[in-house]
């Protein structure tokens, strides 16, 4: 095992094309550490560097305190699962799982206790003498897992490994995934665009937006304290609502208003960002998740934490209801991250989507038993206390200094 450092790493392309710039991330012997972000946004591109699959154009990498820039993939001691399982249709799982000790020419009877430690805590030990055609797509996730995990490398590497399965395969893989880091103790960087995903997995995640570094932290610090408006709408499902506002004093502290509606800052919202007392009589960008708004008949309605909206769609989910509605206030619409906020992140329904009948459409999380109704105008309660506020010109979180603690690379 061994400790995984970026270095200021940087890749640009011979045709002049950026993939990612000045990247420095410490990640511990052992940690679990997820890339995430859209689509072309540079974080398989980090992981291939890591790897040796792409050259490094700035900076440095060290793994083990060793730099490794030019040090080529297969004297790097890691291993890499990719997102298509790889396997060799014509060898058995036991010789898939076993080819790269074989390649290394380990003896026999090391390379076969290995196959078999390593499928029996993939529970693959039945299907050793099986063709991977033979197996489900999970299963063969395992196996590719398992060609990983007989080599005992200082770190593993997973581009997004994952992603070839269905709904329900992937909850299971992604429990087992976790598990197996534990037991095992190895320094890991996982890379996907799924940030149910990272939330779930990552010791730490590092969220990446057009080849740089956002935020990296615990899972939890990302959402309670995203450092801008991009990683505050794209942690969380569905997104975070995103509403300008302006910014007042008044005798109980401060006032967002909303169009023909205000919100009350409660007390220990204003405790914690000291730097609001510069945003007075600004517009600003408020963020509210839709799990902090619920039915306002059930909930109860309270002065200054209340919005009202028009219903425009219902989902039932059992455990709860999103609820869709359009409400008198405005997107901001002049902040770069919000514009891509929509194809960014595909949940329906986010701040990123048009205007409707002259309001926005937010969405919320109800309780089951709301009878709410398309068409119906109901009041929404907000839970004020867990309410973002960034800055309108910067995207910026508004804290004490302006962003979060846990914006730090490291």
């Amino acid at each position: 095992m061994a400790a995984i450092e970026l270095d200021s790493v940087g890749k640009v392309y011979d045709d002049g094309t950026r993939a990612v710039t000045d990247l420095n991330i410490d990640i511990a012997d052992g940690e679990f550490v997820v890339f995430v972000g859209p689509s072309g946004c540079g974080k398989t591109t980090a992981l291939r560097m890591i790897a040796g699959l792409e050259t490094i154009t700035e900076g440095e990498l060290r793994i083990g305190g060793r730099v490794v820039n030019n040090v080529p993939p297969r004297d790097r001691d890691v291993a890499m699962v990719f997102q298509s399982y790889a396997l060799y249709p014509h060898m058995s799982v036991r010789e898939n799982i076993g080819f790269g000790l074989a390649l290394r020419k380990v003896p026999k009877a090391e390379l076969n206790r290995r196959v078999e430690a390593a499928a029996a805590k993939l529970g693959l030990r039945e299907y050793l003498d099986r063709k991977p055609r033979n197996l489900s797509g999970g299963q063969r996730q395992r196996v590719a897992m398992g060609r990983a995990i007989v080599r005992q490398p200082q770190a593993f590497l997973m581009d997004e490994p994952l992603s070839n399965l269905d709904a329900k395969l992937r909850v299971q893989m992604r429990a087992e995934i976790g598990t197996l880091q534990r037991d095992l103790q190895v320094t890991t960087i996982y890379v996907t665009h799924d940030q149910v995903e990272a939330m779930t997995l990552g010791h730490r995640v590092a969220v990446i937006r057009k080849g740089v570094l956002q935020q990296i932290a615990a899972p939890q610090d990302l959402y309670d304290r995203p450092v801008n408006v991009f990683v505050g709408g794209f942690i969380g499902s569905p997104s975070m609502n995103l509403l300008t506002a302006t910014l007042r004093r008044d005798e109980q502290g401060y006032v967002a208003d909303f169009g023909t509606m205000s919100l009350q800052l409660p007390p220990a919202v204003v405790a914690a960002r000291p730097a609001l007392a510069g945003q007075a009589g600004r517009e600003v960008v408020v963020g509210i998740r839709p799990e902090d708004m619920d039915d306002g008949s059930l909930a109860g309605v309270q002065p200054g934490r209340t919005l009202s909206g028009v219903v425009e769609l219902v989902e039932p989910l059992g455990s709860d209801l999103v609820v869709h509605l359009t409400v008198d206030a405005r997107r901001p619409q002049d902040l770069e991250d919000i514009a891509e906020l929509a194809q960014d992140n595909s949940v329906a329904g986010t701040a990123g989507a048009s205007d409707a009948g002259g309001g926005t459409l937010v969405v919320a999380r109800f309780s089951p038993r709301s009878t709410v109704t398309i068409g119906q105008r109901v009041e929404v309660a907000v839970t004020t206390e867990q309410i973002h506020v960034f800055d309108l010109s910067t995207g910026a979180a508004v804290w004490d200094a302006g962003v979060p603690a846990s914006a730090a690379s490291n």
